[in-house]
This record gives C-alpha cells, structure tokens and sequence, in this order.
C-alpha cells in the first residue's frame, strides 16, 4: 500500500458522497448559485467530512478484531496492520481539530456545532456499545443521514421542510436496513454480534415499508404547493425507478449492501442517479 495513500484511506474518502445530503436544502431552496450560500455549503461539507472520517478511525480502532474477520474489512489499513493504532489516533485528532476550525469558517453558530457533535457522539457510543443493540443500531444509522440535512440547512441558514425531512428520514431507514439485511444473508453473526438478533425477513418487510414511505413522503414533498419550484413531480417516476434499480443491486449475491458501496458498483444505478440529479438541477433552475 502506498506510503500516503494508506493515511488518506483510513479517511475513507470514497464515503464522502454521503455528505453530498449537506447541499440538498440550498439546491432545493433555488439559491444554489447565490456565491455566499455555496461557499458555507461546500465549507461545512470539509467539516462534516473530516467529523466524519474522525467517526470511522475511532470505529476501526474498536473494531480491529473482528474486521479482521470479515471479508472486506480485513483489508482496511488498521486491521491488516498497514497503519498502526498510535498513527490512527493522531489523524483522528488531526481530523476533528480541523473540523472544527473549518466549522467556524462555515458558521460559527451554537447549532451548527451541536449538530457535529451530536453526529460525533451518537457514532461514538454505536462503536462502543450502541451497535449491539437491535433497533438502535440502524436508527442510529439512519439518524446520521438526517444529521447531515438538518446540519446543511442550518450552516447554510436555509429551513428544511417538514416532508423533505420525513422522506429523507424514510430513505435512511430504508438503506440501513438493506446494509443490515446483506450482511447477515452474505457473512451470516459473525461479523457484527447485533446480526444474531434480526432475520431476513424481518429485515425485508421493514426494508420495503420504508421504501414505500420515502417515496410516499418524496411524492407529497414534490407536489407540495408551497414549493417555489412546481415542476418537482416530474421527478417521481426517475426516484421509482432508482429504488428498483438499487433493489436489484442490493439483492445480488455478492452485493454487501453498504449504500456507497452499492451506488459505485452499479453503472445503471450511478447513471441513473446522475441523472436525477441533472433533472432536479433542471426542475428547479430552469425557468
């Protein structure tokens, strides 16, 4: 493994596309293009991003053993030895330093912080215990991706609408649960010790009833009349067919159900999510 390169994965960048959730209030609000929102977004997206990679060394640090037994993780530079522990635990104080500096740089308000270290703490009691709880450790799953809306919406001063906030919070569900469902059909308990206490089919009907209401709540959000941008519901079907398409990813065999890993993997599911995106962009600033 390269001598920097190591460094840089323990990060794990690849991840970052998560974030990508900070700019959705300020591309929503029609303001995407306004110089000082976009220079708070793209500076709070660095300091979730470093918070973030501060989350995943402290997670590698606690998990070295049974990373090492799973299939994929055994690779990661912590438990295949590449980057020793007092290495990890500087650049985890490195990254959480620089993230709070480049938070200020952002929006130095009280909430803006509270929301990076509720992030910060609620991972950090799921590496150290939380993860082992059945229900709890998805929820906080889940509740990381509405951190990172709720967070984008107040660094930028932008509010995040009660559907947006209820679909974004169904889909999370959704995502966890399909992480949760892959890993025990491919690696089985022993991997992860909270597997023990969910089936697949549990996992599968929660899974579908989330689908079901994100797309309910992304639908009501579309079409909601206080939206400056009416055209949004032209948007529906594309989000259909992305869930489908992410459906049949996810139930691949050797899929690992990792939301990122799942989006990178697929070209149709990357495509279609690109052009979604392009749509949205279009809907909501093409006059």
């Amino acid at each position: 493994m390269n001598k920097y390169y190591k460094f840089i994965k323990i990060m794990r960048p690849k991840h970052y596309l998560k974030n990508l959730l900070i700019f959705f209030p300020l591309i929503f609000s029609g303001s995407f293009f306004e110089p000082n929102y976009l220079k708070k977004a793209v500076l709070s997206f660095i300091a979730f991003s470093l918070i973030a990679s501060t989350v995943y060394i402290i997670n590698d640090l606690n998990d070295i053993e049974l990373d090492k037994l799973h299939p994929t993780k055994k690779f990661r530079p912590i438990s295949s030895g590449a980057v020793s522990p007092s290495w990890a635990m500087a650049i985890c104080a490195i990254s959480f330093s620089a993230a709070l500096i480049v938070q200020y740089l952002a929006n130095p308000s009280f909430f803006s912080y509270l929301l990076l270290l509720i992030y910060l703490a609620i991972n950090i009691g799921y590496s150290f215990g939380l993860k082992n709880i059945p229900i709890m450790d998805i929820s906080i799953l889940s509740f990381g991706f509405l951190i990172r809306v709720l967070y984008g919406g107040n660094s930028i001063g932008i509010g995040v609408s009660k559907w947006l906030y209820l679909a974004v919070l169904a889909f999370s569900f959704y995502l966890s649960l399909g992480k949760r469902r892959n890993e025990i059909k491919n690696n089985g308990i022993k991997t992860r010790k909270v597997n023990k206490h969910y089936t697949q089919e549990f996992l599968d009907k929660n899974l579908y009833m989330f689908l079901g209401l994100g797309i309910t709540f992304y639908s009501l959000w579309a079409v909601d009349p206080q939206l400056s941008h009416q055209k949004m519901y032209w948007s529906i079907p594309l989000v259909m067919i992305i869930a489908m398409t992410y459906n049949l990813t996810v139930e691949r065999d050797d899929s690992d159900g990792d939301p990122i890993n799942v989006l990178t993997s697929s070209k149709p599911l990357m495509g279609l999510t690109i052009l979604c995106g392009v749509l949205i962009m279009i809907l909501v600033y093409v006059k």
